[in-house]
């Protein structure tokens, strides 16, 4: 008999580990809460939700087209209901895309061979395109798009936004909203707007949960060796579908990051799938200074070493103001716990 209940200690279940495992995902990290499928008493069947994402569903190969899958899908959809969730997104195989679809989800975009992205209830990608169109009315119908995290704002992020500014008409500057970096949102949103305020053809704008976020692309969802390439490819699918052409973009700069083999993968990826699009990449070198590449890692390893010459090197000067002062006391002893 099939019932439907809460796996015990998740993280020690070696069954839950193969299942997994068998469909090349990993245990999801921080979930809020989890289903499982049991056929007397044996996990056939698994499900995550973390905030309004269902993650890590998968269902014993042996025991598909029983209709587990939309059931298990249903059960989560309550499980969030009664949490007041009400928009839903999930990151699952090309495969189970369409018998998603066929349970209410409406897909928002592909990335083969690694994934589709679906959305369930209100609150959707269609509010999103709305809100950008609005912001994108009587601008170019040719614009430029940088997407940045800016962990901090740096000034190789300057010259990159500086060089797609001069050789652009529009250039939207979307901001990675996501919180997961070290210093907050609005601390980094606030210090990209200070250090272009100057670039008049420049807007910069929140990102959303669209732009390369957990939901775009979590990382438990694929070896790590491709993790960067199915986020780029990801991102790449709802740049190319949802974002590029609410806003008219034609043409995305991206900065090369030569000790960072993921952002190389993640380049190409860009590189590969947006120009079939009608939307061409533009790698733009990073700038350095006294030889070393200008990155957001280096400024921050240069905090955590307290060489503050090192620092001011790097950043504009209102970045620096910004890390000296008591706004980002919280941060900096971050960095230097880690």
């Amino acid at each position: 008999m099939v019932d439907f209940h809460r796996i015990r200690n998740p993280e020690n279940n070696r069954y839950l580990t193969k299942l997994l495992s068998d469909f090349e995902l990993t245990l999801p990290e921080g979930a809020d809460d989890n289903l499982g499928v049991f056929d007397n008493g044996e996990l056939i069947g698994c499900g995550f939700l973390k905030g309004n994402m269902l993650q890590g569903l998968a269902v014993d190969r042996s025991r598909q087209g029983e209709g587990l899958s939309a059931s298990l899908v249903t059960e989560l959809i309550k499980m969030a209901a009664e949490r007041g969730i009400t928009h839903l997104n999930v990151i699952t195989k090309p495969s189970m895309a369409g018998l998603l679809s066929g349970i209410g989800l409406k897909l928002v975009a592909e990335a083969p061979p690694y994934a589709s992205f679906l959305e369930y209830g209100t609150g959707n990608v269609a509010a999103y395109i709305q809100n950008l169109k609005k912001l994108a009315e009587e601008k170019p119908e040719s614009c430029a798009c940088l997407v940045m995290n800016c962990n901090p704002f740096t000034k190789g992020h300057r010259y990159l936004v500086e060089k797609a500014s001069s050789e652009s008409e529009w250039v939207w500057l979307l901001v990675v909203q996501e919180d997961l970096s070290v210093f907050p949102f609005e601390h980094r949103f606030e210090l990209i707007c200070e250090g272009t305020k100057d670039l008049k053809n420049v807007c910069v704008i929140p990102g959303g949960e669209y732009v390369i976020s957990s939901v775009t692309f979590p990382s438990y969802f694929t070896r790590d060796e491709n993790l960067a390439a199915a986020q780029g490819a990801m991102d790449a699918a709802i740049f190319a579908e949802v974002i590029a052409p609410a806003l008219r973009v034609k043409r995305r700069f991206v900065g090369t990051e030569p000790t960072s083999k993921s952002t190389n993968l993640y380049n190409r990826a860009l590189q590969e799938r947006l120009p079939p699009k009608g939307i061409e990449v533009i790698e733009i070198e990073r700038v350095a200074v006294d030889g070393t590449v200008v990155s957001a890692s280096k400024v921050r390893e240069s905090i955590k070493n307290d060489d503050w010459d090192e620092v001011k090197k790097m950043v504009p000067d209102s970045t620096y103001r910004y890390l000296t002062s008591p706004m980002a006391r919280q941060a900096i002893e971050k960095i230097k716990a880690t």
